[in-house]
């Protein structure tokens, strides 16, 4: 088949690149020339492992072209798949502009029963919307259809490979067979169902997730009450085959480019639909108070900023990206430097990225995690790099300053073994 994606953010790009690898001629379609051309070259906009490589390999067999115009990439089309962005609204709605945009843009140039794909994060609804767009501009008989993506970032290539599940929102018999047909060399479920459920469907797993980070975050709270270990009390519960040991991390908040914003546009949806003043509001509320209220107790834990020399290791918002969007540092950082700190960050991947953020906050970009301690009072791990995950101890003792404090986000470390080596914990919930 013959495919234009629009938009060549990180799931525009990684789908690409996955269908070409499928034998597809894939156009990838780019609003700005000088990143259509880093893309012909194989240079990516973002790190994820193992993409770049894809796209080098199927740049070179002629199967993935990069373009700025619609008239080249649409008129061949079998497919069209629109992934632009869909941020947040000031009042958390979705801003559904870009899609509007891309629909507009590539419907002059329609083939005849091409199939168009919202693989956005959009609310229920839209593909109707989209459908009065694209008649405006076009006389050509065409088809829509919602294929949400899955993907997490630092395994979206394994994600899109192989995923959990396949969701095709379709009505039309002739539709669900050609996409079928797009989607049998992936492994993973394919569940047939309404556009409507598949977009819904999309929020619902997002906003599951971030509940369940809320959850733990509470229980976390009440363990540091108690004296009890939250995870203790994870092993305890996920044991149970109702809850699973899957997906417990307490933490600072739920973050990223995904949960924050999916998690307002449900509550801001629900509320639009007559439903409003339930359990999204409350959960969105719930994290953002929660960064707040954990500074002060890092902050007293330190005994103030003002003066002190901070070692920041992480300032991505997962492990294996470079993405920065919504990520602990740029809310961390901003808040210890104006408490008058010196801060010292590490990150494997993101410190360009981050620099676009943060450069005046941060005083020192440290080329690994021993220079990053260097003279500081305290330590922060704020993100799960494996490379945090085995940190020699006895070394990063003698770096920093007289009895230094080992703040760990992601409890990665045994409290007993931290406290031996002559540094004073503090993790979340223990």
């Amino acid at each position: 088949m013959t495919i234009a994606v629009i938009g060549v953010g990180f799931v525009g790009l990684v789908t690409a690149a996955v269908f070409a690898k499928f034998g597809n001629t894939v156009w990838a379609i780019n609003r700005d020339e000088k990143k259509s051309s880093a893309l012909k070259r194989g240079k990516l906009p973002f790190f994820e492992p193992g993409l770049e490589e894809l796209v080098k390999d199927n740049v070179r067999s002629g199967r993935l072209n990069f373009t700025t115009e619609y008239s080249k990439a649409i008129p061949p089309a079998d497919i069209i798949m629109i992934a632009v962005g869909t941020p947040s609204a000031a009042d958390g709605t979705a801003d559904l502009s870009a899609v509007f945009a891309a629909a507009k843009s590539a419907a002059p140039h329609l083939k005849k029963d091409a199939i168009i794909i919202i693989k956005s994060t959009v609310p229920p609804g839209t593909n109707d919307q989209v459908k009065n767009i694209v008649k405006k501009h076009t006389s050509a008989n065409f088809h829509m259809a919602s294929v949400p993506e899955f993907l997490r970032e630092g395994t979206a290539v394994e994600d899109t490979l192989h995923p959990d599940r396949i969701l095709i929102g379709a009505s039309e018999p002739s539709v669900i067979k050609r996409l079928l047909e797009l989607h049998r060399p992936l492994s993973g479920e394919t569940v047939i169902m309404k556009p409507e459920s598949a977009q819904l469907t999309k929020y619902t797993a997002n906003a599951y997730l971030a509940t369940r980070i809320v959850f733990i975050n509470q229980i976390a709270d009440l363990a540091e009450k108690t004296g009890a270990d939250v995870q203790e009390i994870i092993r305890g519960i996920g044991l149970d085959n109702r809850i699973g040991l899957h997906y417990w991390w307490p933490g600072l908040q739920y973050g990223g480019s995904c949960f924050p914003k999916d998690v307002k546009e449900l509550s801001a949806y629900a509320k639009r639909v007559g439903e409003g003043d339930g359990l999204f509001e409350k959960i969105d509320r719930l994290n953002e108070a929660r960064l707040p209220k954990m500074l002060a107790k890092f902050e007293t834990a330190v005994g103030g900023w003002k003066n002190k020399t901070i070692a920041i290791l992480g300032l991505s918002f997962k492990p294996n990206t470079d993405d920065t969007r919504e990520a602990p540092s740029l809310k961390v950082i901003p808040v210890i430097s104006a408490g008058g700190a010196r801060t010292q960050a590490y990150d494997p991947q993101a410190i360009q990225s981050a620099q676009r953020f943060l450069e005046d906050k941060i005083n020192l970009y440290a080329s690994d995690p021993y220079q990053a301690v260097r003279n500081a009072e305290a330590l922060i791990i704020l993100v799960e790099w494996d490379e945090f995950r085995s940190l020699d101890l006895n070394r990063i003792k003698k770096l920093m300053s007289a009895n230094p404090v080992f703040i760990d986000t992601r409890n990665l470390y045994n409290p007993e073994t931290v406290t031996e080596k002559g540094f004073k914990y503090v993790g979340i919930g223990r």
